[in-house]
């Protein structure tokens, strides 16, 4: 598994650059990558091929971008890039614009960045560290609080599993059984779906993961990051998805509940999608 820290090296963070627009953004954070001799020229102009073909999907936090495309021989590595914009710019998503960070991933394969992506998950989920990341003045010390994410992890408003209403079950509690609206009961799948597979799925399925840590509902329930292609054949296998907007309309109806997450890194929102889904 690739750390984080080993992943960003302060070569690849630039702050307060002017962009006039996603595309500039874009193709700023794809030189990053290119200058630390991760990928070359030809992958950014597949980062920015993925949004015009897919839509603004990658755009997956309020004013924060994860720019990538499938693993290809234009990867030398894997790494990232950190691109602070000095003015935020949009990039046509409905809920999320305007953007003010863009976070570049280049990735040999699906699963070596599995563990960074968690991490910066986490790192962007916590108010205070995001305010801290927003304001660092300089590359350097940008870098140090990226390698030095020791924070413990806040407790959301809507954490507790399943319900705290007196005649529900307890927090500390789970269902023997959890049963999706209209399905059976045993082990579920929950597929998390972007246009690759790579990127915005592992932050989703990692944002997944905790509410079902915190609702015990780990030994019931499965997580998979997939991509659009993949997850339409996979669908049988789950009780549903969770997906941005754009996504979702690119797979249309695959026989299971799909559930928009506007926000990635929100475990308020994932946790509302789950009690829905599952009736608590």
């Amino acid at each position: 598994m690739s750390e984080l820290s080993d992943l960003i090296p302060v070569e690849a963070i630039r702050l307060d650059v002017a962009a006039p627009d996603w595309q500039s953004a874009v193709r700023t954070a794809g030189d990053l990558l290119v200058s630390t001799d991760v990928s070359t020229d030809t992958y950014t102009e597949e980062m920015l091929r993925n949004v015009e073909e897919n839509g603004p999907y990658i755009v997956i936090a309020p004013g924060f971008a994860f720019a990538h495309a499938r693993p290809s021989p234009a990867v030398r590595r894997t790494g990232m890039s950190w691109v602070r914009l000095s003015t935020p710019v949009n990039f046509g998503h409905e809920t999320n614009d305007p953007v003010h960070l863009v976070v570049a991933l280049a990735a040999e394969d699906a699963g070596a960045h599995t563990q960074a992506m968690a991490a910066l998950a986490r790192l962007l989920a916590d108010p205070d560290t995001s305010a801290a990341l927003d304001h660092a003045p300089t590359p350097e010390a940008l870098r140090q609080i990226l390698v030095g994410d020791t924070t413990p992890e806040p407790e959301p408003e809507s954490a507790a599993a399943p319900a705290r209403a007196a005649a529900a079950t307890p927090s500390d509690a789970a269902p023997e059984q959890p049963a999706a609206k209209g399905s059976g009961h045993g082990m579920h799948k929950i597929l998390t779906v972007c246009g690759n597979g790579v990127g915005t799925s592992l932050f989703l399925k990692s944002t997944l993961d905790k509410v079902l840590d915190r609702w015990k509902w780990g030994r019931y329930i499965t997580t998979e990051a997939t991509d659009t292609i993949s997850a339409k054949g996979k669908a049988s296998e789950a009780v549903a998805i969770m997906t941005s907007r754009e996504i979702a309309r690119t797979l249309g109806d695959v026989g299971v509940p799909v559930r928009v997450i506007e926000d990635f890194t929100s475990t308020k929102e994932v946790d509302a999608a789950m009690r829905d889904l599952y009736d608590v």
